[in-house]
């Protein structure tokens, strides 16, 4: 067989096992984020309407996560967050309207308190995405609710679902268990 002959099949074998090995690490890459991100990842595809970019968005978020300095909450201050969830659930029934804005500001207080940038909801939400992809949609669903209420577009129902999503968050940002609410623990 000519020289060139073998050139030519040992590139053409060097690329296509480059092809697989390209296709192989795409698919580990994709299930990697498929696993962390659980409904996040088919949220962010179907928003963005392209695997590649949803897929780079969420890589990025995970680069960003990487660098922030998360810390679990000291006893004391779970305690006293758990403590001020009882009080705005307490206070639901004489006033929805402005229970959602403490639930709002009692869970942007903890994500701080916690280390989670706190300037903007939409990075907000990008970053505890990371860390919690199984409620990020139920913050987004409260703020939309808490932004309808500003406005007085908000049923009842609507501030009590509010309610729950934003309880949903807060357990999680306090590393509570989801089977008993926060107003049912024992101490």
């Amino acid at each position: 067989m000519p020289t060139w002959a073998v050139v030519i099949i040992v590139l053409a074998v060097v690329v296509l096992a480059t092809v697989a090995a390209w296709a192989v690490l795409r698919k580990r890459r994709t299930q990697h984020l498929r696993e962390q991100f659980g409904p996040e990842y088919r949220r962010t595809v179907a928003e963005r309407g392209d695997q590649r970019d949803a897929e780079a968005e969420l890589r990025e978020r995970e680069r960003r996560r990487e660098k922030l300095q998360i810390r679990p909450l000291e006893p004391a201050a779970r305690e006293r967050y758990v403590q001020s969830w009882r009080g705005v659930q307490g206070r639901f029934v004489d006033d929805p309207e402005g229970t959602i804005g403490e639930a709002d500001a009692l869970v942007t207080e903890v994500m701080r308190e916690r280390g989670y940038p706190i300037e903007d909801f939409e990075q907000r939400t990008a970053d505890i995405s990371v860390d919690h992809p199984e409620v990020v949609e139920n913050y987004r669903a409260a703020h939309r609710i808490s932004l309808a209420s500003a406005e007085g577009r908000a049923t009842t129902e609507d501030l009590r679902r509010a309610t729950v999503h934003y309880r949903a968050l807060f357990e999680e940002l306090l590393d509570t268990p989801q089977q008993q609410p926060v107003g049912e623990r024992r101490r």
